[in-house]
C-alpha cells in the first residue's frame, strides 16, 4: 500500500509539473536535505521520487546514528559530526550550487554547513526549523529544559514519540551529545546566501501556536523570506506536493 500511494503521487506530480522536465536548463538543480531528530534519509523517499521525476537531483543523506547508520557508537557523536556528515556528501560528490534544506533539527547542521562550505550553497531553505546563532545549541535554545517525556540513557534521547516493536525503516533514538553541543560560526560569507525559512502551521491553529514560531521570527528579523504551509511538522508526509511546489518557487526565483 505505502509502495502504491507513492507511486501515485508520482505520478499525480509529474502531471500537476506539466512537462516541467523538458524545461529544466541543462544545470539540474541539486537538492541536499538534511533530516531532523530521530530520522533518517530513509523518510524522504516519496520527496526523493517526485523532485526527481521532475528534473532535479535529490541527496537524503542519514546523519552518523540514525536511521541505516544506527549501530555506529553514540558516545562520540557530536553536533560537528552531523554537520561534517553533510559537509562530506557534498564535497565528495562534488556538488556545488546546492539548495540545502533542513528540517527540524537538521536547521543546526545547515547552519553549521553553510559557515563551513558558503560557496558550495546556492540557496538555504529552513523548514519548521532551528535558526542557532553562534555559540547557542538545540538545548540553550530550549531554555536549557529537555521534554519531561524524554528519557535519556546511555548517551541517547529518548523521545515519547518513538514507535516500538516496529521493523525498520523507523525512528530511531538520538545522540544527546548533538543537542548540548554549541554551533561556533565565523564565516561571514554564510549571510551572503539566499536564505528562506517555511513554517508549517496546522489547519485551524495559529502561527504562534507552532512550535519553531520563534525561528521564524528570527528569519524575519534577518530580512529573510517567511512562508507558511498549511501542514503538520513533517510536510513532506502531509503536505507533499504543496511542499514541492514551494521549494521549486524559492528555487525558481
Amino acid at each position: 500500500m505505502e509502495n502504491y500511494y507513492r507511486i501515485l503521487l508520482i505520478l499525480l506530480f509529474t502531471i500537476i509539473s506539466n512537462g516541467n522536465v523538458q524545461s529544466q536548463s541543462k544545470s539540474k538543480p541539486v537538492y541536499v536535505w538534511v533530516h531532523g531528530m530521530t530520522a533518517g534519509g530513509w523518510a524522504y523517499k516519496n520527496i526523493d521520487s517526485m523532485l526527481t521525476a521532475s528534473g532535479n537531483i535529490f541527496y537524503r543523506p542519514t546523519l552518523t546514528g540514525l536511521g541505516d547508520r544506527v549501530h555506529l557508537t553514540p558516545s562520540n557523536i557530536t553536533l560537528n559530526t552531523h554537520i561534517l556528515d553533510i559537509v562530506n556528501t557534498i564535497l565528495y560528490e562534488e556538488l556545488n550550487d546546492v539548495i540545502l534544506i533542513g528540517h527540524s533539527y537538521g536547521g543546526m547542521v545547515v547552519t553549521g554547513v553553510a559557515d563551513s562550505i558558503p560557496n558550495r550553497i546556492k540557496k538555504l531553505i529552513y523548514i519548521d526549523a532551528f535558526l542557532p546563532e553562534d555559540g547557542e545549541s538545540v538545548l540553550s535554545i530550549s531554555g536549557n529544559t529537555i521534554e519531561p517525556s524524554t528519557k535519556i540513557e546511555n548517551g541517547l534521547l529518548y523521545p515519547d514519540w518513538l514507535p516500538k516493536g516496529q521493523d525498520p525503516p523507523k525512528g530511531v533514538p538520538h545522540p544527546v551529545l548533538t543537542f548540548i553541543d554549541d554551533i561556533r560560526l565565523n564565516n561571514p560569507k554564510r549571510l551572503e546566501i539566499s536564505s528562506t525559512y517555511i513554517l508549517t502551521v496546522e489547519k485551524g491553529k495559529s502561527p504562534e501556536d507552532d512550535g519553531f514560531f520563534t525561528h521564524a521570527e528570527r528569519a524575519t528579523k534577518k530580512g529573510w523570506p517567511v512562508l507558511q504551509l498549511e501542514a503538520d511538522h513533517t510536510p513532506d508526509r502531509s503536505a507533499p506536493l504543496e511542499l514541492i511546489k514551494m521549494l521549486q518557487e524559492i528555487v525558481n526565483k
